[in-house]
């Protein structure tokens, strides 16, 4: 008899597939796939076909049904033991194990009375495993359908692993879902919590590697893109994990050369074991599009992270340029933010991100109308239009505007604001949180991979995009100035001397300086671009407008933005080996997770009673001055009387 293994379709072709010979071998066992290979070398086609659908049937009513027959051959123990377990879960009996190691497996219901048994053994000289005897049927009725003992952590696991590979966000209700669909059986919450959390273990490793491997890993992003920063900062004599700070050569090139002088701050909170927060600074390029300059991760977001993280910020850009450029900074209103910047780049400005602060005002008082008000009174260029939006928010809400009085106008308000925001009133950090939004559960690690590819891929997609452009300005801005050329064709303009000129439009009438780059409906200075108004201006004397365009929004500048590649990190499975060779200094610098980690369980919810929400509040009364609102000991009233008697 010729033996058959997984390699022997190599020697035949059609019908035989690996994938065929390869499924014959593992679920129906050597001999009967022996039996079937010497049916296809002797008979006809059509006898083997008639055999190979007999073959699948069996398998489909065996495995799929799960049930069993005497002389069932397994390729090993293992494969054995996880068909019986699948048996028990998905028939809903309990299985009790009565002998089970390397060559035998004795096994049987663990209802008390029901006579079904199982015994299967290894055959000699191979792995493979039989079913020898199976005795009886249940009686017991199969009622095992919550808390399944045979349901284990690592049952799961090997239920989802896949799924996880494809969604890192599978939710443990969305398992306890799956698990029920497919079983009919009810598992714990906290299991399948559980096993999700070994499942993204097994997959992407444990957290304390990630620590543990954090420095070589570093070491790695400087190896391979060079001039990059990416430096692990630890506390403690036990070297415990408290900062770390990354940002790529080409990112700070592309930054320094064509962005927007502009740097958005924010934060977003991390969900592995040991939480944490990934702060980021990010800016804009020529097109308007999200760029990533910078980003860190720190135990917790307070005034002293924040200073170290614009620290070495500023000493990234100071390294990479000759003269530091002036910056505007947006920011949520971050833990002290504000009075960092301030510290750090004295020369710079500060503003408010206006998303932020609608988002706060919508929340606070419940009113889309109010946030729409906000909006555009922050987009006002004249003061008129500004004070008019800021009295109608008064009408609608006295509270709100008052509320508002606490943000200074120059944080917020365009018109009011000393530096230049090329038309940008928020940040784009919400953008590039969403890059990392389903791998906040993942190591450290798996974190600045999945922001590393991210950049990588959309370094090269903008780069060969940008070249198939033939405008002077990026798509965003040229569209922008043909609209405004449009316009300015309708405009009467009245020259006064060599850089000063009248535009007449229909509505009203405005003063250009093309020597200043103004124009005193503001828009030319807030962003950047020229207006209709200066267009027309510009037009009328036969100047090129493109050339009274701030170089940071051309196809030039955006070009420049991406002309540095961020070259791909090998996989960690290839420098794992230069950590853990034996030239390796013993006394290395080991990174050890944080002291502070997640609570284990469920995060608790703030959840509203409707009794005591429709309760009447208890009103005290003070017996002192017969007013509501406090107690007598607490009378303010009383200390005057007392004041008025020492006199």
């Amino acid at each position: 008899m010729i033996t058959l293994n997984p390699q022997s379709f190599s020697r035949f072709s059609t019908p035989l597939s690996p994938k065929r010979v390869q499924d014959y071998f593992l679920l129906f066992g050597p001999f009967h796939c022996n039996l079937l290979f010497q049916i296809y070398l002797k008979c006809s086609y059509r006898a083997f076909s008639f055999l190979n659908g007999l073959c699948i049937g069996f398998k489909m009513f065996s495995m799929e049904d799960h049930t069993f027959v005497v002389g069932q051959e397994f390729p090993d123990v293992k494969a054995f033991r996880i068909a019986i377990k699948e048996a028990a879960i998905a028939q809903h009996f309990e299985l009790r194990i009565i002998k089970s190691d390397l060559i035998r497996y004795f096994a049987k219901c663990a209802t008390e009375g029901c006579p079904w048994r199982i015994r299967a053994v290894k055959l000699p000289n191979a792995p493979t495993f039989t079913i020898r005897s199976l005795e009886g049927t249940h009686t017991c009725g199969k009622k095992a359908q919550k808390g399944h003992h045979q349901a284990s952590v690592d049952w799961i696991v090997n239920f989802i692993e896949e799924r996880l590979r494809d969604n890192i966000n599978y939710k443990p209700k969305d398992i306890l879902h799956d698990i029920h669909k497919q079983y009919g059986i009810i598992i714990p919450y906290k299991q399948a919590w559980r096993a999700k959390e070994r499942g993204l273990a097994a997959i992407y490793g444990s957290s304390e590697e990630g620590y543990c491997l954090l420095p070589a890993f570093c070491e790695q992003i400087k190896k391979t893109n060079p001039g990059s920063i990416a430096e692990v900062f630890t506390t403690g004599a036990d070297n415990r994990f408290q900062r770390l700070f990354v940002s790529f050569h080409a990112s700070i090139h592309g930054f320094l050369h064509g962005c927007l002088p502009i740097v958005g701050l924010g934060g977003i909170q991390l969900k592995s074991k040991y939480l944490g927060t990934l702060l980021s600074a990010t800016s804009f390029d020529a097109d308007g599009g999200l760029f990533p300059l910078a980003f860190g991760v720190v135990d917790t977001e307070n005034d002293d992270n924040w200073l170290w993280f614009l620290s070495e910020l500023h000493k990234a850009l100071e390294m990479n340029s000759k003269k530091m450029p002036q910056l505007t900074f947006l920011s949520g209103g971050q833990k002290g933010t504000l009075d960092v910047v301030r510290i750090k780049f004295p020369n710079s400005f500060h503003a408010l991100c206006m998303r932020h602060l609608s988002e706060s005002i919508g929340r606070k008082f419940k009113n889309s109308r109010l946030v729409h008000l906000l909006w555009k009174a922050a987009y006002a260029t004249t003061t008129s239009a500004f004070k008019e939006k800021m009295a109608e928010i008064d009408e609608v809400s006295a509270e709100a505007a008052k509320w508002i009085q606490q943000f200074p106008l120059s944080g917020w308000a365009l018109l009011y604001f000393e530096g230049t925001r090329y038309g940008h009133l928020s940040s784009n950090i919400e953008e590039f949180n969403r890059w990392i939004l389903d791998a906040r559960e993942l190591p450290i690690i798996q974190v600045i991979e999945v922001i590393h590819s991210k950049l990588m891929s959309e370094f090269e997609d903008r780069r060969i995009r940008s070249h198939s452009w033939v405008s002077v300005l990026a798509p965003t801005a040229e569209t922008r100035m043909q609209e405004v050329i449009s316009r300015a064709s309708r405009y009467q303009v009245l020259r006064s001397d060599e850089v000063e000129f009248e535009v007449i439009s229909a509505e009203r009438s405005d003063i250009v300086n093309i020597g200043k780059h103004s124009c005193s409906c503001r828009d030319w200075q807030l962003y950047g671009i020229p207006c209709s108004h200066a267009t027309a201006a510009l037009m009328s004397c036969r100047k090129d407008v493109y050339a009274f365009t701030e170089k940071c929004f051309t196809v030039s500048n955006y070009q420049e933005t991406y002309s540095e590649e961020i070259h791909p990190i090998p996989r960690k499975i290839e420098w794992m080996k230069l950590v853990e060779a034996p030239t390796m200094n013993e006394d290395a610098h080991v990174v050890r997770p944080p002291k502070f980690r997640r609570p284990p369980g469920r995060p608790e919810k703030k959840r509203i009673c409707l009794v005591d929400l429709n309760r009447e509040k208890h009103m005290v009364h003070c017996s002192q001055c017969n007013q509501t609102g406090h107690y007598k000991t607490t009378c303010k009233a009383a200390d005057i009387v007392k004041g008025i008697e020492q006199l």
